[in-house]
């Protein structure tokens, strides 16, 4: 369980703004942080990671008390078991991926987590590779290890995956669900991808000006729920689900959402990623993969 509520005076682009936020986030919980640029959550990410010292606050990782302002309690970094993955990869250019690894693990830390992780995120053709001789792909993946080497209690996932193309943002959004449920891990993510926040979240935070103004599941959050009767539009798939007999796919339209009754003939070619054309016919929607 993370507790954690926090007052910090920001200064941005547009002036001064409060940060003044309160969370409970269940153990095992992947959330995440939603908004436009400079409502705040990065900083709440870097104050969970120690990096930034709010006015005052408390945080609370499991009833392990990381942050007291009124107990003047501060843990260092260090003494934070975090794992942060940036956009920015952050990997040493001198070190081959293996060594990367290792040079995160703690003092008298065994190095078997090493291998487990090099065979989890499947680095073994990679390991013996400077950074340098990596895709941007490949190196985020290194990223994502090198931040679980130290078995964090809380997972950190900055916008990761923005700068990468869609076929590699979707393998990446599957190596991190896969590592965030292997290792139990309760994960907050900060990210503007529509899709990867359904794909990936339990639960979504929507931030504005520095505060929380919304929560709910995804679908809860981004899902439309009036559609007219006539309509044509593009789209990209970012879930197919079976219920019973039929299909529901979640199409995301701009930074809208949609979902669609299908039927197994509609959906046998259609994967996650593909773009689709939604379109009315005798006022019932139909899905067509756009090749």
């Amino acid at each position: 369980m993370i507790a954690l509520s926090l007052h910090k005076m920001l200064h941005t682009a547009q002036g001064n703004m409060l940060l003044d936020i309160a969370l409970n986030v269940p153990h095992g919980e992947f959330i995440t942080l939603y908004g436009e640029s400079g409502a705040g959550k990065t900083s709440i990410l870097r104050i969970l990671a120690g990096l930034l010292d709010p006015d005052d606050g408390k945080i609370a990782i499991n009833n392990d008390v990381w942050l007291d302002t009124e107990k003047k309690i501060n843990l260092s970094p260090q003494k934070r078991k975090v794992g942060y993955v940036f956009q920015e990869y952050a990997l040493f250019p001198n070190m081959t991926v293996r060594k990367n690894l290792e040079y995160a693990l703690e003092k008298n830390q065994k190095n078997q987590i090493i291998d487990e992780l090099i065979d989890v995120i499947e680095l073994g053709d990679l390991q013996h590779r400077n950074p340098s001789t990596l895709s941007g792909g490949q190196q985020q993946r290194v990223a994502l290890a090198r931040a679980l080497v130290q078995t964090p209690d809380v997972l950190l996932l900055d916008e990761p995956l923005s700068a990468l193309d869609i076929k590699m943002r979707l393998k990446l959004q599957a190596y991190i669900l896969k590592v965030h449920k292997k290792y139990n891990l309760t994960t907050i993510l900060v990210s503007h991808d529509i899709g990867e926040v359904l794909k990936l979240s339990d639960k979504v935070y929507v931030l504005e000006e520095g505060k929380i103004i919304r929560s709910g599941t995804p679908s809860e959050i981004f899902t439309s729920h009036q559609m007219s009767a006539k309509f044509r539009f593009t789209g990209e798939v970012v879930s197919i689900q079976q219920e019973e007999v039929v299909y529901i796919v979640t199409v995301l339209i701009g930074n809208n959402v949609v979902k669609v009754i299908a039927q197994n003939s509609e959906i046998t070619d259609l994967t996650v990623g593909d773009k689709v054309m939604v379109a009315s016919k005798a006022f019932n929607p139909v899905i067509q993969k756009i090749t």
